[in-house]
C-alpha cells in the first residue's frame, strides 16, 4: 500500500476543531437557532417540594452533589444538542434522574447509558446495538436519540410532563391512564392506579432536579464540576484493539476506553474504518504512526510482498498465516493484541507490519 496524506481529524462535539493549518476552540455556546429555546415551567406543588427537600438532606444530598459535579462533563454537549433541535435546555436534567449523568449506567431491566434506553427504543431512534457496538453508551449519539424521542413524545402528548411520564413508562401506558381518568393533566393522572409509583415520582423528581441544577447555590450545593467533554476523532481500521491504537497514539488505553465506551469488545467493529475518539493530540499522533506503518509495508520490510493487513479467508489458521509472512504465530498474535490460541474468523483483519516507534 502506498503512503498517502494523513486522514483528516474529525472534530467531536466539544472537541478542538481542526482546520487545514491551525486549531480553534469549539463551543456549544456558538450561534445556533436564532430563536431562544423554550423554557420548562416547574410546578410549585407538594410533590416537587417533597423531592426538593429530600435532595437537600441525608445521603441524597451527597448523591445530588455528585450528579451535579458529573454534569459538568456533559452539560455543554447536551444543551447544544437540545438547542439544535429547538428544545428546552432544561430537559438535560432528565438524564440527571435517569442515570446521574453516568454514561455507562445500566439498570436492572437492561436500560443503558445517560438516557437509559432499552435496546428496541434505541434501535428505533437510530442507535446501533449489537455484539460489537452499543451506542446507548455513546454520550453524544444517545443524547441526539433522546432529544428526538422527547420531541416526538411532546408532539404526541402536547405537554412536557406527559412526555417525561411516557419516556419513563412508555407511550401506551400514559395513553391508557389518560383514557381511564379522562384527563390530560399529569398531576391528575398520579391520583389514579394506572401509572406506576416510579412514573408518578419520575416527573416531580426531574422538576426538583431542574430547580437545583438551575441554581445550585440557592439550595446550598457547592459542586466541583467536571471538565467539559472534549476530544478529537480520526478513522481507525476495522478490528483494531484500543490497546494497539493507544500505543500508536501515545495515550493511555483507559482514556480511549472512557471516550469510546460503546465499543463492547474494546476494539473497532468489522465493516470498514471506525471514527474513534481520542484525547487532545492523540488523533494526529495515531495518523502519523499509521503512515509510518504503511511506509514500512510499502518498502517490503519483512517478508517480500507483505502488506500491513491480511484479511482472513475460510479455513485459514493463525499459524498458517504467520508462516506465509515469515512470522511465528506468537509474533503475529502479539502484533494484533491476541492470544496465540485466539479463534479467528473469515473476514477478520490481522495486522502484519510491526508498529513503528512513535518518536
Amino acid at each position: 500500500m502506498q503512503s498517502q496524506a494523513p486522514d483528516p481529524i474529525q472534530p467531536g462535539l466539544g472537541a478542538n476543531l481542526y482546520s487545514s493549518d491551525e486549531p480553534r476552540a469549539w463551543s456549544f455556546n456558538e450561534p445556533g437557532p436564532q430563536t431562544a429555546p423554550p423554557t420548562l415551567l416547574i410546578r410549585d406543588n407538594a410533590e416537587v417540594r417533597r423531592f426538593l427537600e429530600e435532595y437537600q438532606t441525608g445521603y441524597r444530598r451527597a448523591l445530588v452533589e455528585r450528579w451535579l459535579g458529573r454534569s459538568g462533563r456533559y452539560a455543554e454537549m447536551i444543551q447544544g444538542v437540545l438547542r439544535s433541535k429547538g428544545l428546552p435546555e432544561d430537559l438535560m436534567f432528565t438524564a440527571m434522574i435517569e442515570s446521574g449523568f453516568n454514561p455507562v449506567a445500566v439498570s436492572r431491566a437492561g436500560a443503558k447509558g445517560l438516557w437509559q434506553f432499552m435496546a428496541p427504543t434505541a434501535r428505533r431512534y437510530g442507535l446501533r446495538v449489537d455484539r460489537w457496538v452499543d451506542e446507548r453508551l455513546d454520550p453524544e449519539k444517545s443524547t441526539v436519540a433522546a432529544a428526538s424521542y422527547l420531541r416526538d413524545l411532546h408532539t404526541m402528548f402536547g405537554s412536557w410532563e406527559l412526555a417525561k411520564a411516557a419516556y419513563n413508562a412508555g407511550e401506551m401506558k400514559v395513553i391508557r391512564a389518560m383514557k381511564a381518568l379522562k384527563t390530560r393533566d399529569f398531576w391528575e393522572l398520579t391520583r389514579g392506579s394506572v401509572l406506576r409509583e416510579e412514573t408518578k415520582n419520575f416527573v416531580p423528581a426531574i422538576q426538583a432536579a431542574t430547580l437545583i441544577g438551575r441554581e445550585p447555590e440557592r439550595y446550598g450545593f457547592v459542586a466541583a464540576f467536571a471538565e467539559p467533554l472534549a476530544y478529537e476523532q480520526a478513522p481507525v481500521p476495522a478490528i483494531t484493539t484500543l490497546k494497539h491504537v493507544a500505543a500508536l497514539a501515545g495515550v493511555a488505553a483507559d482514556e480511549l476506553e472512557e471516550l469510546n465506551p460503546e465499543l463492547r469488545l474494546k476494539q473497532t467493529p468489522p465493516g470498514g474504518a471506525y471514527l474513534l475518539k481520542f484525547p487532545s493530540g492523540g488523533a494526529q499522533r495515531f495518523i502519523e504512526a499509521r503512515l509510518r506503518e504503511r511506509a514500512l509495508a510499502s518498502h517490503g520490510r519483512g517478508h517480500p510482498g507483505s502488506s500491513d493487513v491480511h484479511v482472513v479467508k475460510p479455513r485459514e489458521t493463525m499459524s498458517g498465516i504467520a508462516r506465509r509472512y515469515g512470522l511465528s504465530a506468537a509474533e503475529l498474535a502479539r502484533r494484533n493484541d491476541l492470544n496465540e490460541a485466539a479463534r479467528i474468523r473469515p473476514g477478520d483483519r490481522l495486522r502484519i507490519a510491526a508498529a513503528s516507534p512513535l518518536d
